[in-house]
C-alpha cells in the first residue's frame, strides 16, 4: 500500500473549505439564458394558411418591390406582402436597410391608417427584427416610438407583434434597450401586464425578459421595474392554473429569475411573496408530473427551481429558508429528479442545485431528506455524469456536516458504500475529490461507520484511489487509509 503522509485537512477546516466552495458555485449558477428572438405563435400576416417563403432573391427583385411601395400604386399591399415573404433571408434583410429611406418608409407604412397596410408593415418590421445580424437591429431603431405608441391600441393582435418586434431589437443591443427605457418602456410594459388577452401578457414577459437579462440590467432596468411594480404581477402569474397558460407562466418565472439573480432586490422580492408563491407552483407540478403528464412542464420547473436556488443563494442571514420547510416540496422536487433524469438531464441537474442550496446547514430539511427517505433516491444518481453526480455529493456532503446523528443514519442507508466507492474508480478528479470528502465527514462522526465500508470492499477501492491521477485526490486518498484503517490487514 502507497502511503504519504502530506497533511489533509481536519473536520471543521474541510467544512470551511466546502461552504466556500458552494458559496462560489451558488454565484456562478447566476448565469443567463441564451438571448433568443422568436416570432410570435400563430400570426400570420395575410392569412394565409400556408405562406410560400422565398429561397432566394436578387437585390434587383427587392429594389423593384421597394419602389412599387415607395410609389404608393395600387398594388403597394401585395409588394408589402411579397416583401415580407422574403425578408426571413438573411441576403434580404441585408440589402433592404442599404436602400436611402427604407426604414423610413416602412414606418410611414406602418403608421398608414389603413390597417391592411399597416399589419403587412409591422410584419416586415418583425422579419427585420428576427435577424441574425445584429446591425439591423439598430437600423430599425427610429420604429421604436411607434412601436410603443401602437402598444396602448386596441387590437390585442397588434399590440403582441409590436411586443415580439420590440423584444427583438432589445434583445442584443444596448442602444435600442436604453433608447426604450427613455422613452418609457417600462411603464407600458406595465399596462401591458395588465391585459385580459393571454398572448399579450406572455409577449409583455418575453420583451420585458430580454430587457432583464441585459448586462446592464443591474444598474438600469430592474430598479425601473421595481418602481413601477411589475413583480407582483409577475409573481401572481407563476400559478399552474393561470388562465394565460403555461408558456405565459414560464415567461413570467424566466423575468422573475433575471431580477433575482441581479442580487439587486431579493429581499423585495421575498417580501412579496415570491417563495410561497414559487413553492406552491413547484408542488402542483409535482403532482402533475406525478401523475404522468410531462410535456412542457420541464420548460416551467427549470426557470422556477433556479430563480428559487438563486433567492436562497443571495440571501446572506438564509432566514427565508423557514418558507421551504414543507415536506410536499422536498416529495415535488424527488418526483422531478427521477422524472426527467433520462429526457431532461437539466432538470435533474437545477433541482439537484436547488436541494443543494436548502440543505446546506439546515437540520431541519436534512431530517426530512433522512425521514422520507431519499437517500436511496439520490444515490441513484450517482452514475451520472454532467454535474449531476458531483452535485449529489455535495447534498451528501451537506448532510454529513451536520454531526454523529446524521451519519449514523447515513451509513445504514443500503447501498449508500457501494455508490461511493463506484465513484472513486472514476477518471473525474472532482467526484473522487469529493467522494473522499463525504467519507472523510462520515467516519470521522461515526466510526462504526469504518467497519460497514470495509465489510463492503471499502478498503481495496481506497486503495485503488492511491494511485489516482490527480495528486489532490492520491494525498486524500492516503490520508483515509492512514487515519482510519492503518490497522487493517488489506
Amino acid at each position: 500500500m502507497i502511503r504519504n503522509r502530506n497533511r489533509v485537512c481536519g473536520v471543521e477546516e474541510i467544512k470551511a473549505k466546502r461552504r466556500q466552495h458552494e458559496r462560489a458555485l451558488r454565484k456562478a449558477r447566476k448565469e443567463k439564458q441564451l438571448v433568443s428572438k422568436r416570432l410570435p405563435r400563430g400570426l400570420q400576416g395575410d392569412g394565409e394558411d400556408v405562406e410560400i417563403r422565398e429561397t432566394s432573391v436578387t437585390q434587383e427583385e427587392i429594389f423593384q418591390l421597394y419602389q412599387r411601395i415607395q410609389r404608393g400604386s395600387d398594388d403597394r399591399l401585395a409588394a408589402l406582402c411579397s416583401l415580407r415573404r422574403v425578408l426571413h433571408l438573411k441576403e434580404a434583410q441585408q440589402i433592404f436597410v442599404r436602400f436611402e429611406n427604407s426604414i423610413r418608409v416602412l414606418n410611414g407604412l406602418f403608421t398608414s391608417n389603413l390597417a391592411s397596410v399597416q399589419l403587412q408593415a409591422a410584419q416586415c418590421l418583425l422579419k427585420l427584427s428576427h435577424s441574425d445580424d445584429p446591425s439591423i437591429s439598430l437600423v430599425c431603431l427610429p420604429a421604436t416610438p411607434y412601436l410603443l405608441t401602437y402598444l396602448s391600441g386596441q387590437s390585442a393582435k397588434f399590440t403582441e407583434l409590436c411586443l415580439y418586434i420590440l423584444g427583438n431589437l432589445a434583445a442584443e443591443n444596448e442602444a435600442v434597450r436604453s433608447q426604450l427605457l427613455v422613452q418609457g418602456v417600462i411603464q407600458a410594459l406595465s399596462v401591458c401586464l395588465q391585459s385580459p388577452h393571454g398572448a399579450v401578457v406572455e409577449a409583455t414577459a418575453y420583451l420585458l425578459s430580454q430587457m432583464l437579462q441585459a448586462k446592464e440590467a443591474g444598474e438600469k432596468i430592474i430598479l425601473a421595474v421595481l418602481e413601477a411594480s411589475l413583480t407582483p404581477r409577475l409573481i401572481r402569474l407563476l400559478d399552474l392554473d393561470s388562465e394565460f397558460g403555461m408558456q405565459t407562466t414560464v415567461e413570467c418565472a424566466w423575468c422573475l429569475h433575471y431580477i433575482v439573480s441581479s442580487g439587486v432586490s431579493s429581499e423585495c422580492m421575498i417580501s412579496q411573496g415570491l417563495i410561497s408563491q414559487a413553492v406552491k407552483l413547484l408542488i402542483a407540478l409535482g403532482r402533475t408530473v406525478d401523475s404522468g403528464t410531462t410535456d412542457g412542464v420541464e420548460l416551467l420547473i427549470y426557470p422556477v427551481a433556479r430563480c428559487l436556488g438563486n433567492l436562497i443563494a443571495s440571501d446572506e442571514q438564509l432566514w427565508c429558508k423557514r418558507q421551504f420547510h414543507d415536506s410536499d416540496l422536498l416529495q415535488a422536487l424527488s418526483v422531478f429528479l427521477r422524472g426527467f433524469l433520462q429526457s431532461r438531464p437539466f432538470v435533474t441537474r437545477e433541482c439537484l442545485w436547488l436541494l443543494n442550496n436548502l440543505s446546506a446547514g439546515d437540520r431541519q430539511f436534512c431530517s426530512a431528506i433522512l425521514c422520507h427517505n431519499l437517500v436511496p433516491v439520490f444515490l441513484q444518481l450517482i452514475p451520472f455524469s454532467g454535474g449531476i453526480n458531483t452535485l449529489v455529493l455535495m447534498l451528501l456532503g451537506n448532510v454529513a456536516e451536520l454531526g454523529l446523528e446524521y451519519c449514523e443514519k447515513l451509513q445504514q442507508q443500503t447501498g449508500l458504500f457501494p455508490a461511493l466507492c463506484s465513484t472513486l474508480s472514476t477518471a473525474d478528479p472532482e467526484a473522487a475529490r469529493m467522494t473522499l470528502e463525504v467519507l472523510n465527514l462520515i467516519f470521522s462522526y461515526c466510526q462504526q461507520a469504518c467497519a460497514r465500508f470495509a465489510n463492503q470492499n471499502g478498503i481495496l477501492a481506497l486503495e485503488m484511489v492511491q494511485y489516482h491521477s490527480n495528486d489532490e485526490v492520491r494525498v486524500r486518498a492516503n490520508f483515509l487509509m492512514d487515519r482510519y484503517f492503518a490497522d487493517q490487514d488489506v
